[in-house]
Formats: C-alpha cells, sequence, structure tokens
C-alpha cells in the first residue's frame, strides 16, 4: 500500500524542477507593485507569497488544489489533507492508507494532560491548545533528524513524519482541552478505528452521528485560506527559520486566536442570539430583522458574518452550512434566525452603501451549526476552527520545505525614506 511519503515522493521532483525553471527563466518578472496605502495598510493585495494548496477567487471562493470546495463537501478530512498535500483526491487505497498511518500516531503522552490540568482553570481554550502542541515538541524528528545534520534535500521528509504525527493527534488534544476546560467529565480515549471525524466527535462526548457528520463537514470547509492569512502566513515564516512543526503551527495558532482572525464565528453567533433575545427567542420576522439591521447599522456598529476581504459573493462554506442546517434543523430558531439573514441583510448593507460585499460568509453560519448540537462554549470555537486550519498550514510547510525555499525576510523602510520617495 502506497503511503502519503511515497506519493509525494513520486511528484516532488518534477515540481521542483519546473519551480526551479520558473524562477531561471522569469525570475526578473514583476508580479505586483506597492504603494504606500498598502505598506501602511497590512499589505492587502500585495502579490509576494506563493501557496499551491489553495486560492481565493472574488466569484467562486475557496478552490483547493484547483477544485471549488462545493464541490468537496462530501468528502473527509483524510481526503482533504491527501489533497492538500499531494495535489490530486486520494484513491480508496490512499484513503485507507493515510487512516493507517493517523492511527499509527495517535496516541497523545500522558504528560500532555498532565500540562492541560494543571493550568488555570480560567485557562483560555486556545492558550490551553496551542500548549498542548507545544508539549509534543520534544518529539520533533525535524528538529532531531536537523540536529543529526540532516542534509537539505530530505527536510521534507522529516516536517512530513511530524505534520502526520501531529495532524493524528490534534482532536485528541482539542477533545481534552474541552473536557477538562469546561468540566465535561473524564478523558475519552482516542479510537484509531474510527476516521478522523466520528473519533474527534466521540471524544468531545457526543455519539450522534449527525455531529460527526457536522464534524466533517466543518473541518473540510475551514481547511485552507491561500498563504497570506494570519496563521497560515505566521506558520510560515516560523518554519521558513528551520523552526519545526510543532513550534510553527504553534505560532500560527498564536494568530488564529486574534480577535481579528478566528474569533469572527463566536461574534456571528452572538449577533445571531441577540436577535433572538430581542424577539422573545423566537425568529424575526423579514421586516423586524430589517428594522433591527438598520437600527444596528444607525447605532454605528457593524452587522457580523457579512463581507469578505477577497470575496464578492456568497462564501461557498456558507452555502454548505446552509444546507446541512436546512437539511437536519430547518425549525431551528437560530438556524430559521441565519436563513432570514440571508435573504435580508444583503439588501439593507446594499441600501446602506457602505460594503464592498453584502454578502454572508463561512462565520456567519459555523457558530449556528456547533451550537445547536449542544457544543454552546463559544470560547471553544477557534480550537475546533485550529484542527481544521492546522491541515492546510501543515500542508504548506511540507510543500515549503520540498521545494527548499529560503527563510522569509522582507524589507523594511522608515517613515522618512517613505515620505522621502514622495
Amino acid at each position: 500500500m502506497a503511503t502519503l511519503k511515497d506519493a509525494l515522493a513520486s511528484r516532488l521532483p518534477a515540481r521542483f524542477e519546473e519551480i526551479r525553471n520558473l524562477v531561471k527563466e522569469h525570475g526578473d518578472t514583476v508580479i505586483s507593485e506597492v504603494t504606500i496605502a498598502q505598506a501602511y495598510g497590512g499589505q492587502r493585495g500585495v502579490k509576494s507569497l506563493v501557496c499551491d494548496t489553495s486560492l481565493v477567487e472574488p466569484d467562486k471562493g475557496l478552490i483547493v488544489r484547483g477544485i471549488p470546495i462545493i464541490e468537496l463537501t462530501d468528502r473527509t478530512p483524510e481526503d482533504i489533507f491527501y489533497l492538500l498535500c499531494v495535489g490530486e483526491l486520494p484513491s480508496d487505497e490512499d484513503v485507507e492508507g493515510i487512516k493507517q498511518e493517523f492511527a499509527a500516531h495517535c496516541d497523545v503522552p500522558d504528560h500532555l494532560f498532565d500540562v492541560l490540568r494543571a493550568m488555570p482553570a480560567d485557562a483560555h481554550p486556545m492558550d490551553m491548545f496551542i500548549t498542548g502542541i507545544l508539549a509534543l515538541q520534544n518529539g520533533s524528528v525535524f528538529a532531531q533528524r536537523y540536529n543529526e545534520g540532516m542534509k537539505k534535500d530530505v527536510y521534507w521528509e522529516a516536517a512530513l513524519e511530524d505534520s502526520i504525527s501531529l495532524m493524528a493527534k490534534l482532536p485528541s488534544i482539542a477533545a481534552a482541552v474541552y473536557r477538562i476546560r469546561f468540566n465535561k467529565g473524564d478523558l475519552i480515549p482516542s479510537d484509531p478505528s474510527l476516521d478522523m471525524s466520528t473519533n474527534f466527535a466521540r471524544m468531545l462526548g457526543q455519539d450522534d452521528p449527525e455531529f460527526a457528520d457536522l464534524v466533517r463537514l466543518y473541518l473540510v470547509l475551514h481547511c485552507d485560506h491561500e498563504g497570506g492569512n494570519v496563521s497560515a502566513y505566521t506558520s510560515h515564516v516560523v518554519a521558513s527559520a528551520l523552526s519545526d512543526p510543532y513550534y510553527s503551527v504553534a505560532a500560527g495558532l498564536c494568530g488564529l486566536a486574534g480577535p481579528l482572525h478566528g474569533l469572527a464565528n463566536q461574534e456571528c453567533l452572538k449577533f445571531l442570539i441577540e436577535i433572538l433575545d430581542r424577539f422573545g427567542g423566537k425568529a424575526p420576522t423579514a421586516d423586524e430583522l430589517k428594522e433591527y439591521t438598520w437600527e444596528v447599522l444607525n447605532s454605528g456598529r457593524v452587522v457580523p458574518g457579512f463581507g469578505h476581504a477577497v470575496l464578492r459573493e456568497t462564501d461557498p462554506r456558507y452555502t454548505a452550512q446552509w444546507e446541512f442546517g436546512k437539511a437536519h434543523f430547518p425549525d431551528d430558531e437560530l438556524f430559521k434566525t441565519m436563513s432570514t439573514g440571508f435573504e435580508v441583510i444583503p439588501h439593507v448593507l446594499i441600501e446602506h452603501g457602505k460594503a464592498k460585499n453584502p454578502w454572508p460568509n463561512v462565520d456567519a453560519a459555523s457558530g449556528t451549526m456547533l451550537y445547536h448540537y449542544g457544543l454552546t462554549e463559544m470560547l471553544y470555537y477557534t480550537v475546533f476552527f485550529s484542527v481544521s486550519r492546522a491541515m492546510g498550514i501543515l500542508s504548506q510547510l511540507i510543500t515549503s520545505r520540498a521545494m527548499m525555499e529560503p527563510i522569509t525576510r522582507p524589507k523594511s523602510v522608515t517613515t522618512e525614506w517613505m515620505k522621502a520617495q514622495v
């Protein structure tokens, strides 16, 4: 049975040669300009990164290795991790192989759980999750082999070993964080015979196949989002210094914990609950929600969950979650409020005139999905997000080491230098 390593080894030499020739023949070609506004504005829109795992198109949304995410909603995390790493969807034999690799590495050492239990009772779940990842760093194959003098052309092999081991353990760590932090009882051991989604749902304490299917969908939809988002880019920069995958992923997830990156789904859910409270626990009518939305905008607040830095259409990831909710719990008052918002809010935002993109993004739906199945602890949602996003971060890291990319080191200038230019 071919392994993920075998699949990569058979494809990487041609890819490396393709990139080397591209740089050799066209290395001086200009692909972007940078304005002063962009330099001071977070580098938005500056094309200076290469990310082959995914692309976000304004009119199509997330595209994973050339496949629109809406065409991958019936897939599993195992399928997606293989796709992200290799660039092709796996065969049944490939899927079985990666499941076996995850099963062989899913055991988490007891000292990690001891570390989590020793943390303050009010520790943030992301603090616990990131600490748990760092508690595994002493087992890094990459760090060990680098110290032994590993050659540069096999860095990717050690990075892959660490990535598989870490990815296999993340659901167990995330579930432990949930059960310890929110007093859910004893930890539930991992069952290596189960697929990742079912096992994760079970370790959280839920045996409902419907919830396990939502976990599967959630992990697929949040897997990657180009290379320039805060978590992916931070991980890329840290890994470019040849920090191992444990350090690199932990660093990236520190960025995901930031309110402007991973907190959006919580804000959207709070907004929907606020609306329900306003209307006595019942989903408002379209007219009622329209009036309420104007009230929010006129007070100077924003409507969370609508708009996106890149997209100019409804996020396909929102659509996929909406369809899941419509199929499984259409009469849920929170879901009905979310659905009415989709019908009403974009038109209000268009009339308001300030939104570049009035359509809902993925965060407008994801919190509602988790909340319905009893996962009501909003502080935990970014941990859930992290398990999925780690697939994209790790696959990008493996690719970077395989292409032997150098350390990331942009040139900075002073404000006085900027003034001198104009």
